[in-house]
């Protein structure tokens, strides 16, 4: 029987951005490199869409982006710029939802004690660029309305950024960039469904549903009516999902909400014959990566440089036009939300959640490592673009003026996570060699097998 006076034991505080589990490390390894590639060929675009509308040809470029073609009565007579915006931008969406749903259905984000720090971080960095912008436009209504510009952080251009500068990045820590940047993609698809849709039409949103109904009982029950061949999913799914973005479209809220509402509805996890649910075997891949495997190249080789290409495109007017684009509150806002208001959100989050629950941050992290992410989660580039082409109208010089904020903001931010990171990438190189030790050879190096 125990003394009534010894005291009592010591409860071990929880630790955050632990190293994930071997197989999600391994996942998302494979994802980034995917990423990578795709933001490089990002950047590629952006570029090329500079060049050209500031040459001599630039007319030839605005008049392609602007040249309109579709089908008027379901308003799909859209111009080229919004095709790319409206149309191949679903897809990025639709793998945003489905990597989301992936994380906290079927990764290591299903544990509250992993998933709350990166998406408390997510969270953060949204409020307060929003707060930032908003406070530099506080007394111009007229620009106040793209407030919500510099909440987003690009996934596939940070990721491109941080294998450029940094490939021996933590697991933990890749992970903690992934899941917060997929995070921020949500919300702004959330800010654009609740603050950028006008004149909906309930009509056409209640059909939406019919072909979203159809697509998400099919896709559940697919063993039933496809059996075990990934030809039949992709032949009757896919005409499913481009009416429900077509009614989407037509309803007056932005075609690519639709994107995210089609990926949460794909299952993650495998069913047994018993009808439990498990996670797929290498051999036997669910639908979630028959449709993955189908529709990443298209978004990262395709549909997003498309979209950066007759986005980026700005004629910036020699250093004349730089100049005023200077004293432009919104070039002001969004430069500051994304360069400062990101790392001060996704810091001061992080920080604030550690102290609530009295947990520590993993001691092979610093805080450090943090803020380097934290600074190139300012890269906003895709969503960014998107949620400017909302809240301006093309051709004005807010929106012109935006995209120049986007840009700068981009490369700052990236030059400044490379400062920070590269500081740490001696410290990287020896934590990746630990992870390659395998001394029983089954497989797994042993860092992954000594987790508490």
């Amino acid at each position: 029987m125990a003394h009534e006076n010894s005291p009592e034991p010591v409860r071990a505080r929880a630790v955050i951005l632990q190293r994930p589990s071997y197989p999600e490390y391994l996942r998302i390894s494979e994802l980034m490199r995917k990423e990578t590639v795709g933001g490089i060929l990002l950047l590629i675009a952006a570029v090329l869409a500079l060049a050209w509308a500031n040459s001599p040809w630039g007319d030839t470029y605005f008049a392609i982006r602007d040249f309109e073609f579709g089908y008027e009565p379901w308003h799909l007579r859209l111009s080229v710029g919004a095709w790319a915006s409206d149309g191949l931008l679903a897809v990025f969406f639709f793998l945003t939802g489905l990597e989301l749903k992936r994380e906290f259905v079927a990764g290591d984000l299903r544990k509250i004690s992993r998933a709350i720090v990166p998406v408390a971080a997510a969270f953060g960095g949204v409020v307060v660029p929003a707060l930032i912008y908003t406070a530099v436009n506080l007394s111009s209504p007229e620009t106040l309305r793209g407030w919500a510009i510099p909440t987003a952080t690009d996934i596939a251009f940070a990721l491109a950024v941080l294998a450029v500068i940094s490939s021996h990045l933590p697991g933990a820590l890749r992970l903690f960039l992934l899941t917060l940047a997929v995070v921020d993609d949500l919300i702004a698809i959330a800010i654009i469904a609740f603050f950028y849709s006008e004149d909906v039409s309930l009509a056409f949103l209640l059909w939406m549903l019919v072909p979203l109904g159809l697509f998400a009982l099919l896709a559940q029950s697919r063993p039933k009516f496809f059996g075990r061949t990934t030809r039949g999913p992709w032949l009757i799914l896919l005409p499913l999902g481009v009416a429900t973005w077509a009614l989407m479209h037509a309803s007056g809220v932005h075609a690519t909400v639709a994107g995210v509402l089609l990926g949460f509805c794909v299952p993650v996890l495998r069913r047994k014959p018993n009808g439990k649910a498990a996670l797929p075997r290498r051999n036997k891949p669910g639908l979630a990566e028959v449709l993955e495997h189908r529709f990443r190249p298209l978004s990262t080789g395709f549909a997003v440089p498309v979209f950066a290409f007759f986005s980026a495109g700005v004629a910036i007017g020699g250093a004349e036009g730089f100049v005023s684009a200077l004293s432009d509150p919104v070039l002001i806002g969004i430069v500051l939300g994304l360069v400062l208001g990101k790392p001060i959100g996704v810091l001061l989050t992080t920080l604030i959640v550690t102290r609530t629950t009295k947990a520590n941050l993993d001691p092979g992290l610093s805080w450090w490592d943090l803020l380097g992410v934290g600074i190139l989660a300012g890269v906003g580039f895709t969503v960014s673009l998107l949620v400017n082409d909302l809240s301006f109208g093309a051709g004005s010089p807010h929106d012109d003026h935006a995209k120049v904020a986007i840009l700068l903001a981009s490369l700052t931010s990236a030059l400044l996570a490379t400062v920070v990171l590269r500081s740490r990438n001696r410290r990287y190189r020896a934590m990746a060699e630990e992870e390659k030790i395998d001394s029983d050879d089954d497989g797994v190096p042993d860092v992954f097998e000594n987790r508490d």
